[in-house]
């Protein structure tokens, strides 16, 4: 289980366009919020990203990345980001199925999805904050621009 002020799970996924994506692409530069969700097209999840789409600015700007992560395969990200607007990362953690969501204990294995953690990695790829939410749960995005303030 990863421990704010641990070093976080490094990964490389694909995104929604087929291309490599890994978390240490952004250290030294940029803080990153990593946002896992259960499923693209379910109600609350397209909320969640419908939310952080309207939000962008606060999450992807010169001090921030958005990365969102789910095990849907890179196909159907594509289509939902497509019929959704969503311009920032989706990632895919399909294949091995959940091993990033695993790695960061969020994963409901009955399920077979991610949950609704999300994760605030500083520069240097320190979990500096976390909440997580039953899938059920949708998140309060306010709570992850205080966090971002903070760091």
């Amino acid at each position: 289980m990863t421990q704010i002020g641990e070093q976080a799970p490094d990964f490389t996924l694909a995104n929604q366009h087929g291309e490599q994506v890994s978390l240490s692409d952004y250290r030294g530069s940029k803080a990153v919020v990593l946002v896992f969700y259960p499923f693209a097209f379910s109600g609350i999840c397209t909320g969640e990203l419908c939310t952080l789409r309207d939000r962008l600015p606060d999450f992807d700007n010169d001090d921030v990345a958005l990365l969102a992560v789910s095990c849907d395969a890179m196909f159907s990200l594509r289509a939902f980001a497509d019929a959704e607007g969503l311009t920032y990362p989706l990632l895919s953690d399909h294949w091995p199925h959940g091993a990033v969501a695993k790695s960061y204990d969020n994963f409901d294995e009955e399920k077979g999805c991610a949950l609704r953690g999300t994760y605030l990695i500083d520069r240097e790829g320190v979990l500096r904050w976390k909440v997580e939410n039953g899938l059920p749960d949708a998140r309060d995005v306010d709570e992850y621009v205080s966090a971002l303030a903070a760091v």
